[in-house]
Formats: structure tokens, sequence, C-alpha cells
């Protein structure tokens, strides 16, 4: 059954013990009936109950478990014995039904399926007053009411069988009878255990949790404790409060709160020792994280006046006053939140400030509001000395000067033997460095508003080849800007913004040495070009490009690219164009190509591709000459490789990886979109292979718009004009007809009258079906077969869409009887055989099962061993594998015994007491409805299979 049927149960609980109570607990009787979710009885179930009894309460622990295996009679019903059945935990005679309630709790599961809870309840006082079997006997309770009646008793043997009258309609089930009240209690009596001592009913507590109770007289307000030996009464503390005392709470209000009224401290904490690091009183925030603001230690002061203090540290000595530590926060934190001083810090002969850091910063002075225009750090003196004396002994900054508007330094000298600013390096450092960080302005200018240079950078007397006259560099301390840039603002000045002239000869052996420019990327992880040359124009003349190159000599080259990294996988030229144009255009004037390409490795000559967002073609080939014959294109290989290999490598692409097509009127041989042909001896013309085992595309698809045929296949000699092959499990040949279509799916014609051989012929080696026709129309017919000279043909057999089969010629049929398909009691085919006599089931509907007494009118048939038509209720695709068919009608080979005595040709068949077998009927004694058939075979004694007429009368 499923896991959602739900069972309804009777419980019936008596004991079984004898009069006097001496025997002892032996079992407990419990009926239950079974039912499912809709209210119906599940009859005839096998079911396993699992009973478990608990100790005091229905969570208590398990003091017994056994398990019963049985099954449900028709009704539903179901009686076991508890302490009868096949024990999992402790024993039934050791459950101790003198110490407390106990419950049962049941559990059930249906035709081998898990275990459901069904519930648990207390045993009442009828089992419990059976635990007097081990002590002294109470007197007896008032005799109770009489409960109802009990179950049934167990059947008596079977009686003479009489005549069977009608079956009556099946009446409703009657309602449960409610269960009788249960008697009076009876006196506990009997000596105590466990942590009780003394005797039932009035023990006396000796132990908790077997620990002794000791006898001490307890005076006013003791407790009971436990002193490690036993317990005993003792006194909880002066006031209730224990030193040391810890508690842990968790309460939004305060936990310990005291106020003074009067002049004195509220809390007072003092320590007289010495010991370092103590605290008289110490408060700590445990959280590792807490909320914004959260203080160990807190001191507020409401007076409005100029004499309070929030907190006041005073040190006798030469200590802090106040001192605050902190690894990451503020140490000390001062806030004035109007005009107010944050820290005043004032020394009449001293420093009135010093903040000094170990690792951080020494002090942060920061204005945190947009809108305040005051001066950060004011720092002015009325004497001679320095306003601001920065040192820096190790390797820092002495004044660094930051500004993200104004500007960083603004130095301003009205005297003219001084310097506004002056830069002086007595080493080997630079004298002044300009560091800018401005779009649009230099960290150094230098300008000259005549024919001069505005920067003139040169090197004399160096002849080590490592002088440079302008050193721009970029990139230390992170910088991204430019090492150098060249502008020219004038649209009329044709002068080369840039220009690098050499009159070097070069290092044959060392190609590119001594070039007017050189470009170097060296770094092996950048994306940056060596060269970039840009020109924004409208214009296509001659020499508009971002690069020119020329070679004006008879020899040399215009452009070299080449990779020299012999394990590099770069490409040497890549020629991009993001507008209409070509991204290459290749031309020759005489008879060389326009584009020769050669590959010495294993790479392609050439790799014409389209990128992942593109929609263009990956190569193009047109000839607009007219009376140029020679082919387009043409690709030939000497090796085994293809010659023309065209893929579509996107599972999503809908597009031919060939098109061939022509244009023509003409229907000549060779005139073809595509033309395959084999001009060896062996090979194939065409050969279309779809290679993914698990892809469904066909590998070949002929359709033809017009009226001649989408495939012509033609075979000159002995082959085949068409062979279809499935290696799997599809169809060879599948011939359909679309929805719109009103052609025919298929059809065969053999126009040679001297051809014998037949039109179609169907052949299967397998297990499988030889031949399938399947109707889905709304109408028309499953088959028809015609003879007949003419197109129309005579119908000579014809099934219709319904399955009724139309014979002009009758039928044969090589089996012996008529069948009908019925189940068998249990479901178990195996224990069946033919030539079993079968009757009518009374425990299941339209289901069959051996015979079993003689003479019985619930006789049908026999188990057929050759039928020759089965009859079933249901469809032909039914499987009827574990039905069994019965013969009803016909020649049917019948197991028989002797029974009866001696079987004769023609003897009237009947029943017999032997499961399965039929004898030789009494016809004093033979009534309407038990004759199974004739013997048409002889049985002289013994037990035998012998051919019968059946025909049940």
């Amino acid at each position: 059954m499923k896991n959602f049927t739900i069972f309804i149960f009777l419980i019936v609980l008596s004991a079984f013990q004898n009069a006097s109570a001496q025997s002892g607990l032996t079992g407990i009787n419990y009926q239950g009936v079974a039912r499912n979710t809709n209210g119906t009885v599940l009859s005839n179930q096998a079911v396993k109950v699992k009973i478990s009894v608990l100790g005091g309460n229905p969570n208590g622990p398990v003091q017994y478990m056994e398990e019963h295996a049985l099954n449900t009679n028709a009704l539903g019903l179901f009686t076991l014995q508890i302490g009868k059945g096949t024990a999992l935990t402790g024993t039934f005679a050791a459950i101790p039904w003198q110490n407390a309630n106990q419950y049962a709790k049941v559990e059930m599961a249906i035709t081998g399926g898990n275990y459901v809870a069904l519930g648990t309840n207390q045993l009442m006082s009828v089992p419990f007053a059976l635990f007097a079997a081990a002590g002294t006997p109470g007197p007896q309770g008032a005799v109770g009411p009489a409960g109802p009646i009990g179950p049934q008793g167990m059947v008596g043997p079977v009686g003479p069988v009489g005549a069977q009258g009608a079956v009556g309609p099946a009446g409703p089930a009657g309602p449960q009878g409610a269960q009788g009240p249960v008697g009076a209690n009876g006196v506990l009596t009997g000596p105590a255990g466990g942590d009780l001592s003394g005797t039932y009913p009035n023990p006396v507590v000796a132990n908790i949790q077997t620990k002794p109770v000791a006898n001490t007289v307890p005076v006013l307000n003791d407790v009971l404790k436990f002193n490690g030996v036993a317990w005993a009464p003792a006194s909880i503390g002066v006031g209730g409060f224990i030193l040391p005392f810890n508690a842990t709470e968790n309460n939004a209000a305060s936990l310990f709160s005291i106020t003074n009224a009067g002049d004195g401290t509220s809390i007072e904490g003092i320590n007289n020792t010495t010991t370092s690091s103590i605290a008289a009183i110490r408060g700590i925030v445990s959280a590792t994280n807490p909320g914004g603001f959260s203080s160990a230690v807190r001191g507020i002061n409401n007076g409005t006046g100029g004499l309070g203090i929030g907190v006041w540290g005073s040190q006798a000595g030469s200590g802090w006053g106040i001192y605050g530590v902190t690894p990451n926060g503020l140490g000390v934190y001062g806030n004035s939140s109007a005009g107010g001083t944050g820290v005043y810090a004032n020394s009449n002969t001293g420093t009135g400030l010093i903040a000094t850091s170990n690792n951080g910063v020494a002090a942060d002075i920061t204005i945190l509001n947009n809108a305040n225009n005051s001066t950060a750090l004011t720092v002015s003196t009325l004497g001679n000395g320095t306003t601001i004396n920065a040192t820096a002994s190790g390797n820092g900054v002495a004044v660094k000067a930051n500004s993200t508007g104004g500007n960083a330094v603004d130095a301003t000298t009205n005297v003219q033997t001084a310097a506004a600013v002056i830069g002086r390096n007595y080493v080997n450092g630079e004298a002044v460095v300009g560091l800018a960080k401005s779009d649009i302005a230099g960290a150094v200018v230098g300008r000259n508003d005549g024919g001069g240079y505005g920067v003139h950078g040169f090197v004399s007397g160096n002849t080590t080849g490592t002088g440079i006259g302008v050193y721009g560099r970029v990139g230390l301390g992170g910088g991204t800007g430019r090492a150098a840039k060249f502008e020219n603002f004038s649209k009329t000045n044709t002068q080369n913004t840039l220009e690098a002239y050499t009159i070097s000869n070069g290092d044959p052996g060392d190609p590119g040495a001594g070039a007017a420019g050189s470009f170097i990327v060296d770094n092996t992880n950048s994306v940056s070009p060596g060269v970039k040359a840009s020109v924004n124009t409208i214009f296509g003349n001659y020499g508009a490009s971002a690069i020119l190159a020329e070679s004006t000599g008879t020899g040399g080259f215009a452009g070299i690219f080449r990779s020299t990294n012999t394990s590099g996988n770069g490409n040497s030229l890549i020629s991009i164009n993001d507008g209409n144009g070509n991204a290459i255009t290749a031309n020759v004037k005489k008879n060389g190509n326009a584009v020769e390409a050669n590959v010495n490795g294993t790479g392609n000559a050439i790799y014409g591709w389209v990128p992942t967002f593109s929609t263009g073609k990956a190569a193009r080939f047109e000839n607009f000459n007219e009376a140029n014959n020679n082919s387009l294109l043409s690709a030939k290989t000497v090796g085994n490789g293809i010659a023309g290999d065209f893929i579509v490598d996107n599972t999503s692409g809908t597009s031919a990886a060939v098109k061939g097509e022509v244009n023509s009127q003409f229907s000549n041989f060779g005139t073809a979109g595509l033309m395959g042909v084999s001009s060896g001896t062996g090979g194939f013309g065409a050969l279309f292979y779809a290679s993914n085992p698990i892809g469904n595309s066909p590998a070949a698809i002929a359709i033809a718009k017009g009226n001649g045929n989408g495939v012509t296949a033609s075979a000159d000699k002995l082959g085949d004009g068409l062979e279809a092959v499935a290696n799997g499990s599809g169809r060879a040949v599948f011939g359909w007809v679309p929805s719109f279509g009103t052609g025919k799916a298929a059809q065969f014609s053999n126009y040679n009258d001297g051809n014998a051989n037949e039109t179609v012929y169907v052949s299967n080696d397998g297990t499988g079906t030889a031949l399938r026709v399947h109707h889905k129309g709304p109408s028309g017919n499953i088959a028809v077969f015609q003879t007949g000279n003419t197109a129309a043909g005579t119908n000579v057999i014809r099934f219709d869409k319904t399955g009724k089969g139309f014979f002009n010629g009758g039928t044969q049929l090589g089996g012996a009887d008529l069948a009908e398909m019925f189940d068998v009691t249990g479901g178990n085919l195996a224990a069946y055989e033919p030539g079993d006599v079968m009757i009518i089931s009374v425990s299941q509907d339209r289901a069959m099962e051996k015979s079993a007494e003689p003479y019985s009118t619930l006789v049908a048939g026999v188990y057929a061993t050759k039928p020759g038509l089965m009859l079933t209720e249901g469809d032909a695709t039914l499987d009827i594998t574990d039905k069994m068919p019965l013969g009803v009608v016909g020649v049917i080979p019948t197991k028989v015994c002797d029974e009866g005595g001696a079987i004769k040709r023609g003897d009237l068949l009947v029943t017999s007491s032997k499961p399965g077998y039929a004898m030789k009927g009494d016809l004093e004694k033979v009534k309407p409805g038990q004759v199974i058939g004739k013997a048409l075979q002889e049985l002289s004694s013994g037990n035998g299979k012998i051919k019968v007429l059946v025909n049940v009368k």
C-alpha cells in the first residue's frame, strides 16, 4: 500500500489469567480492522504489526517490543495476542507492570512496505491488576458491567456440501460496538522499589536518581543540596547572594542598578593590591563586533553648567590621569558639539602638544565639513624662528603638498634677489622634479615664443652610444601617461610633426639595425603595439594612409612583417577594416599573383574566417568575364587528404556546408547543382554520412518543388536501384505524406508481367513484428487486399478501422478451442499449468483458481494448451502475458484422475477433490452447472491428461 494509507483500528484488550490471579500475565488480546483512506476495508491482505510497550508515558523507554506477521480476512479483520509475537526487544514476562502505567505503541506495514505508526494508547487497569501475580493480591474490586461480545471462535470442521443457493447482494458493514466501561482499580500493595522504600500504599522517597536522601531535619529557609554523598538540607547563604557570583542573563533592561539619592557614592570599587594592571572597576564589551559608540565604561553628567565632568581621571604622582589604548580605534576621543574645544593642550614653558606614533600617523588634522572654509591648520610665530620646520631623517618626503582644487604649493616672493622656489641637489639626484596629475597641464613646461627650441636636448662628446639627447619616461611610480607627445595644431603646416633621419648603412646580419626609428614593446605580458599610426580623413587618395611604406629602388620591399619567435603563435600581419572597405586589397599589374601564400609547416596557406559577431563570408570568388572558361576555384591534392573540406561547426546552425546551384533550362548529364563522379573501379559517386551517433538528422534530403522525383535511383546491372540499411533502432525506409500532402507514402509496382518475383518482400530474423500497419486517421480501412486485372480491383479481405475483419472465402484457425483471458487468484500464474481444471474465484473479481472439491458448480473451463481464438475485454495492445487462457469451448487436453472410476470416451466429467483434476461424473449426482465436458480419450486408472470436448453445462 502507499504511505498515505491510514488504518482504523478497534482494540480489544483482555488479560489471560486464572480466577485467583496466580498464573501471571501471559498475553493481551488485540483485534483490529484495516481500512484505506476511502474507508474501504483491506481484505485478504498480508500485514505485519509491531507492538511496543512503553514505560511511564507515551514517549517512555521501550520495555518490550514484538512483531506479528498475519493476514486480514475478507472483512479486513485481524486478531493477535500481545506477548505471543516474535520478540524484538526484551521479554513480555519482564515488563514491570508494578512500577508505572504502561503504554502500547502500534505500528503496521502492508504487503512488504515500511512501518507506519498508528498511535500510542495507555494500557488500563485490566492488565495492570495482573502484576499482583508477583506480589500479595489486594481485595477484589466490584465486578464491572459486562463488556461487548468477544471475537468469534475458531471455525469447526467442514460438513458435507449442500446444494448451493443463489448468492445474495452484499449488505453494508454494521457499525462497531463501543467498548465496555473499565472496572474499578484495585489497591496497590507490596514492597516499593527503585528510589522508593517501604511498602505500598505509603512508600517513602529514599533516593533521588539513586543518590540517598539524608535524615537531617531541615530548618527555615533551607534548601535541598547534594553534598557529594547524599541530598541534605542546607542554607542558601546570606541574603541569597554568595561570592564569587557569576550569572548570565539575556534582558534588554538594566541587570544591576543602584540609585543613591544622598551625597554618597552609588557604586565604589576599591583594590588594595600592588599588582600591575589591576582595576578597581572594570567594564568589558565582550562582543568582537560591537555596535557604534559601544563603551565598556561610560560616564554621563546631565548638568547644563560649566562645572560638570563626564569622566574625571586623576593621578597623584607622575602617571596618567586618563590612559586610552586601542589597536585600531581611538585611544582617547574628545568632541565638541558646539563652539568649544575638542582637545585643549597648553604649556607655559614646555611643549603644548606632543603626538608620536611608532607605526601609524603621528597626527591627523582634517575638516570634514565641505562648507567649512576655515584653515585646517594654522601655524604662526611672532618671533624670528622658522614657522614650520620639517625634517625627514629617512627616505621619506620632508614636505608633501596635495590639492584637488587650488595650488598644491603657492610660493611667492617680492624680493628681486630671492627665488620663489630653489631646487638644489649636490649629489646624483635631480635638482628640480615636476610631478603633475593634471590632464591639461605639464609637470615641467619649456616654452620659447621665438624661433628656438622649446626644449633642447643633445649629446656631444659621448661616443659610447649610451647618451640620450631627450629622455622621456613614463611608468615610474605607477604612472600611466605618455613618455613623449608631438602635436601640430596648424592645418596649413605641411612639415612632418616628427622626423627621424639616419644615413646609417645598417647591418646585413642584423635586420632592422640602424633604422631611422625603432619602436619596441619589451614586455612579454603586454598587448600594446610597437607602432601605432592613425589617419583621420574622408579621402581615399594614394598616400592617405596610417602607414605609407615605399620601396623606391630596384630591390627591397615596401613592407616586411615577420614573427621571429619560432615557438610563438602570433600573426605576422593582421588587417582589420571596421568600415565597408576591404581589409586588404592586392593588385598586380603584370603576371604575378595578386596574393601568394604558402605554408612550410602544418598550418593553412590561406585561412579565411568569420568571427562570432560577423555576418560576412569567409571567402568569395567571382569571375566577371563570360569569355573566361577556366574554373573559378580549383582545389587539387596528390595526397590522401580531402581536396575540399567544408564544415558548418555550429550546433544551432541551419546553413549548408556546401551549396551547389545551376540555373539552366537543360537536363543534360552534368547539368547539376552538385555532381559527384567516381572514375575508378571503387569509391562512391557521392557519400552522405551523418556521423553523430546521437544525432537525429538524415544523412541526405532530396526535395523536388516541381513535378520531378525527389530521388531517382537506377541500377543498370545486378545492383539494387535503392538500398536502405538501418543499423540502429530506426527504419531502413520511412515514407510519409505531410499534413498538407495528398500523395502516397509509398507505392511498389511491377510492370513486367513475366516477372515472378514478389513485388514487396518482408523478412524479419528478429523477435519483433514483421509488418505493422497503424491507421491514425478518422476513417478508412486498416488494410484492403484485392485481386483482379483492373486498376480498381476487387476486395477479398478487408480490415476496417475498428479491427473487424471481413473474409470473402471464410477463415481457418490452427488452434483447437476458444479461450477467454482471466486473472488467477493471488496473481501467481506460475502455480498453474495447461490442463488444470479451473473454477470461479469467490475472493477476487474476474479471477480463476484450481478446483479442489467434487461436483463444484463454480467450474468454468480448463487452462487451454493451444487456443485457436483468444478473447479478452481489453484491446489488442493489452499485455496478457500474466493472464491465463481459459478454454471454454473446444477440444482441450485436460488433467483427469480415477477418483470417479475409469474414464471412457463420451463420459461426462466433473471436478474432483484433487486440485485441478476432473473425474468421471455419477449421472445420479450430476446437477446443472457441474459438467466440464465429454471425454474424447480414455483413462483406466491413476492420473493423466486426456483430450476433452469442453462445454460447461
